[in-house]
């Protein structure tokens, strides 16, 4: 096991690695920008070296830093957790060399699956459905426009170096295409330093599911079943939930496995998520992989009871995977939802001091979160203040509950996506399971509530 872990990382996701550490008897190094100074993961770190100024790119995204500051420390490995260099393949490339092990997949991985075009052929040899699109990078306008013939529009750019909606554009017509071609590959140049686009076809009202895997070194492979992410505002996530309510256990199977010939086909080690879109008839395909832990993992961790985070680490080491398939039980319904700095309505960000704090408690529900009273957002990085997270033997229960802890949280100084949520929560479509990736399209926050809270039916009994 390693002895001491340095975090390339800052905020709640730091401080869920060092919670994973201490549990394992681990030191943990923290790295902090000027802005970060007094943040929690800093404090709560065995040792802490600052890197840089608060822009990103001269501190979390700065690799000479960051590796002389595990040098420095003694560290002997290195956990990226999610964003920043948590999928360069460069930056784990340059740990190996360093002798730190980077505890994540290894980077024939991380490249192969972070060219989005490339991850396509990848799934297609491995007989797992894909959207209909472009053979590889378009070259030309003229290309994009006999393969959007093809397809019928609508269709969709996508960066080849895609994420967080970065790179993509919607062309309903021939008229939009030019623009949009140019637009996104702009937009991709300026966000990935790459401006090759593909294109797909766009696909009307899809839900976004995506399957949790793991894997060791010793060839041992599973899934932990998936989750549900179709709450999205601009393809950022906003609401998450463990299972989704869409899925049968024969379509949870199928697509358990083709998530698995996905990450085999590339031989995955570590945390993994791979990524589907399922059409209104109930076709699935595959969308993408992410090769680290996601926002969104503690869903899993409270519907299967096994923690992700000590798990990578322990993989890392060379430990073989405890977990087998059959252990694997979802038991339960879990929701997520990510409190943001932002406007509740304009969805502008709210950055500033935060003059009281306090995090809801009770069975069920766990907060991650780095924030406390007196400390600031910064406008230097992402607006995630906290995440909330309930744990039911039911949806209606996990929705219930979900809601009284929102109303038991308490953020003043700055604006929160709080009010969002609750609406979010009272929506009749939410209610039913029936959302997909255009659900906040539709959805206006301002609209009187046109349902009560989706109570627990009577003589219900609440384990906890």
């Amino acid at each position: 096991m390693f002895k001491k872990v340095l975090i390339a990382n800052r905020g709640e996701i730091a401080l869920r690695v060092i919670l994973a550490c201490k549990e394992l008897g681990i030191s943990t190094v923290a790295v902090y920008s000027q802005a970060d100074r007094n943040s929690l993961h800093v404090r709560f770190a065995d040792e802490d070296v600052c890197i840089g100024p608060p822009a990103s790119d001269q501190s979390y995204l700065n690799i000479p830093n960051i590796i002389s500051a595990a040098e420095v420390t003694g560290a002997d490995a290195i956990h990226p957790g999610y964003g920043f260099l948590s999928e360069n393949a460069n930056f784990a490339e340059i740990c190996e060399t360093c002798s730190l092990k980077f505890i994540g997949p290894n980077p024939h991985a991380i490249r192969m699956m972070g060219d989005k075009a490339q991850a396509r052929k990848i799934a297609q040899e491995a007989g797992v459905p894909v959207i209909p699109g472009s053979e590889g990078i378009l070259e030309s306008e003229e290309e994009a426009m006999r393969v959007a013939e093809d397809l019928g529009y609508p269709v969709i750019f996508k960066a080849v170096a895609g994420g967080g909606g970065k790179g993509m554009r919607v062309v309903n017509n021939s008229a939009e295409l030019a623009t949009a071609f140019r637009m996104a590959q702009r937009e991709a140049e300026n966000a990935f330093g790459v401006a090759s686009v593909y294109l797909e076809k766009y696909l009307q009202r899809p839900r976004h599911i995506e399957f949790q895997i793991l894997a060791d070194e010793h060839g041992h492979m599973i899934h932990l079943g998936e989750r549900e992410c179709s709450i999205q505002r601009r393809h950022q996530k906003i609401l998450e939930e463990a299972p989704s309510p869409r899925l049968d256990e024969d379509l949870r199977r199928r697509m358990g496995e083709a998530a698995l010939r996905v990450a085999k086909s590339v031989g995955y080690q570590n945390a993994g998520t791979v990524e589907f879109l399922i059409d209104t008839h109930g076709n699935f395909y595959f969308l993408e992989m992410n090769t680290r832990i996601q926002v969104e993992h503690p869903v899993t961790e409270m519907t299967t009871g096994f923690d992700l985070v000590y798990l990578q680490i322990q993989i890392a080491s060379g430990r073989p995977l405890p977990i087998r398939q059959e252990d694997v039980k979802i038991r339960g319904h879990s929701i997520e939802c990510r409190v943001n700095a932002e406007d509740p309505f304009t969805f502008m960000p709210s950055p500033g001091k935060i003059t009281a704090f306090h995090t809801p408690s009770g069975p069920g529900v766990r907060v991650d979160t780095s924030a406390y009273s007196e400390c600031v957002i910064t406008p230097y990085y992402d607006s995630l203040i906290a995440k909330v997270i309930v744990h039911s033997p039911h949806r209606r229960a996990a929705i219930s509950r979900m809601r009284r802890a929102l109303d038991m949280t308490i953020v003043e100084g700055i604006k929160t996506n709080i009010p969002l949520h609750i609406k979010l929560l009272e929506d009749p479509d939410f209610l039913r399971g029936e959302v997909d990736t255009n659900f906040m399209m539709r959805f206006d926050p301002r609209e009187r509530s046109r349902s009560t809270m989706f109570a627990e039916p009577a003589g219900v009994t609440r384990f906890l």
